[in-house]
Order: C-alpha cells, then structure tokens, then sequence
C-alpha cells in the first residue's frame, strides 16, 4: 500500500506489526512503545528494546465511534461511523486500542474472536495516502 504513516513509529507498513518496546528488566511490553520507567510498579528499569508486536490477538472489547473524533483525526467528509476494538495481542497479553477497517460493523464483532493488525488508508490529501494500522477479523482476510 502506497503513502507514508500518519503517526511514524507506531507500526512498521511492511511487515504490518505495531512496533512496541520490551523492558529488559522484567520484560514488560508497551504500546506505544514506552521511554521512562518500566510500566510494572514491581520493576524500576527505564532500558527497554523496540520489538515487532504480534500481528494476532482476540477481541477484548469494542465499541462505535459514531461522532467525528477531534482534531488531530482527519475524519473523510462526510464522517462515515467505524468501529474500534481493544484487542488483546496474542503472545504479549497487552491489550490494543485500534480503529476497525471500514466494512466491520459491531454487529460483526464478538468479544473473543480473532482478528490481525493491517495497514490501511486514514486519509489522503494532496501529499498522497497517510497510513495507520487497522484491524481486522480474520475470517474476512483476504
């Protein structure tokens, strides 16, 4: 898919993983990946290794956006509602708030089912496409 990231850093196009970051003292992971303390109140390091987050996880929970999201989002006009979904990541347990690709309603989600991070579209403007990462049900995939 052609464009450039929305957000640098968050994912990585090509391989379509959200980077995140791994704590080298307890091995706490983080998205977005974390700068600091260790997000463990049990663990005092700030040394932590950006890692490619697992590409699979389960519905945790859902909901709608069914009102045009303040700036910075570039909503399309007119705003479309899409669904977002906390997914648990499959091999990190770290849950992730994303944005559902177009097409998936909440009527088609169900808390447990499996679903994959992809890259897709947010906007395009006269520069070209801004890319972020979406997910979407495995049993769509293409």
């Amino acid at each position: 898919m052609d464009g450039v990231q929305a957000v640098e850093g968050f994912f990585d196009p090509e391989t379509q993983s959200l980077i995140g970051s791994k704590c080298q003292g307890c091995g706490t992971y983080a998205f977005p990946a974390k700068s600091g303390l260790c997000g463990n109140p049990r663990c005092m390091s700030d040394q932590f290794d950006l890692v490619p987050l697992s590409r699979r996880g389960t519905v945790w929970s859902y909901t709608s956006a069914s009102y045009q999201p303040p700036p910075p989002y570039v909503a399309a006009d007119p705003f479309v509602p899409f669904s977002i979904a906390a997914v648990e990541l499959e091999a990190e347990g770290l849950v992730v708030l994303g944005q559902v690709v177009a097409g998936v309603a909440n009527a088609d989600l169900k808390v447990g089912m499996e679903m994959e991070v992809v890259t897709d579209v947010l906007y395009s403007d006269d520069e070209g496409n801004k890319l972020v990462w979406k997910f979407r049900p495995v049993e769509v995939a293409k």
